[in-house]
């Protein structure tokens, strides 16, 4: 399959993949958290070549894009506790809810539910808009492998496989949309941590709670994207390492053949001839836009069999950056 590549900042090119996604199509597009790999959330077919493309399991559920949240109404049922939510939307939430019956059972994995989100980048809610119709979306990246935040990412992992990547700005959040399930008329948890964090949801929700699978290893019937399987990892094995920086250094003096992910304040590691901040140790937004990105680097590295990785901290978007860590560790994290 030839792939077109296609730009954002031209009308013409968005009328382009909005055309191919209408018909059936696979395109990845930019959005503020990461790029996506769209298809018509209506159409069956179309949907189940996202799953091809990926190779991700079917059991997986997507999330459909909406360019207005006056369009959720549509497919799914709201409530007052989203119209609370939809505060947030344009913007990188994705909220559960109630599906109708023209969301097709390979967009929901089954369940009666769906997962929807109105993207802040304004490029990827025109698409959305011309295409005319809500456009289903997991990362576009090999399932397993590092999200894609740049446009090269998506290039090589998806030229061949889809019909058009749609390339644009970096992607601003780096991490994928915050997910959360309602679980009463004010009350929710927290599936999936994202950009919006715990703290701001709390202001126009009483009760909000982390679902286990946030923190620990899932394996039950996933309901959102991001629970249950391994994602996010390298080619070389992940590892967490908590613990001073001193400490670090004695643990890494008579190992081989290793990548140290770390922060801008660490000199030491960044000694190490593959090592890599991802941030100031302070700046979590930052620590966020960067992380696939490292990790994707790594796997350009041929000398690299294990990453170890500085633990971040577990506040606001922090808490999005340790998920995504842990899962692409696989849970490995060794206290020093």
């Amino acid at each position: 399959m030839k792939t077109e590549i296609l730009n954002d900042k031209d009308a013409v090119d968005i009328e382009r993949a909005a055309e191919l996604i209408a018909n059936g199509g696979l395109v990845a597009f930019p959005t503020e958290t990461v790029y996506g790999l769209g298809a018509n959330a209506l159409d069956s077919e179309a949907v189940k070549k996202i799953f091809d493309a990926k190779g991700r399991p079917q059991d997986n559920p997507l999330i459909i894009h909406l360019s207005s949240p006056d369009e959720v109404d549509k497919y799914a049922y709201i409530t007052p506790l989203f119209t609370k939510l939809s505060r947030f939307m344009p913007g990188p939430l994705t909220v559960i809810l109630k599906k109708r019956s023209i969301i097709p059972c390979e967009v929901s994995a089954g369940l009666d539910t769906v997962a929807v989100r109105v993207p802040s980048y304004a490029p990827a809610r025109e698409l959305i808009r011309r295409a005319g119709v809500p456009i289903a979306a997991p990362s576009a990246n090999i399932s397993g492998k590092p999200s894609t935040t740049k446009a090269e990412h998506v290039i090589s992992d998806m030229s061949g496989r889809i019909d058009a990547i749609l390339c644009g700005d970096d992607s601003e959040v780096g991490v994928e949309s915050t997910i959360v399930k309602l679980t009463g008329e004010n009350s929710l948890t927290i599936c999936r941590p994202g950009g919006i964090t715990k703290e701001m949801l709390l202001t126009v929700c009483e009760n909000v709670d982390i679902d286990q699978a946030v923190l620990e290893k899932f394996d039950g019937k996933p309901i959102a994207p991001g629970m249950k399987y391994k994602h996010y990892a390298p080619n070389a094995e992940v590892i967490i390492l908590v613990g001073v920086e001193k400490k670090i250094v004695d643990f890494l003096n008579d190992k081989k053949d290793f990548g140290i992910l770390c922060f801008e304040e660490d000199e030491s590691l960044l000694k190490y001839k593959n090592a890599m901040s991802y941030g100031h140790e302070n700046n979590i937004p930052e620590q966020a836009s960067k992380l696939f990105d490292c990790l994707r680097k790594f796997d350009e590295l041929e000398d690299v069999r294990t990453v170890y990785a500085r633990m971040p901290v577990q506040d606001g978007i922090g808490l999005a950056v340790y998920n995504r860590l842990i899962k692409a560790a696989g849970f490995k994290i060794l206290t020093l």
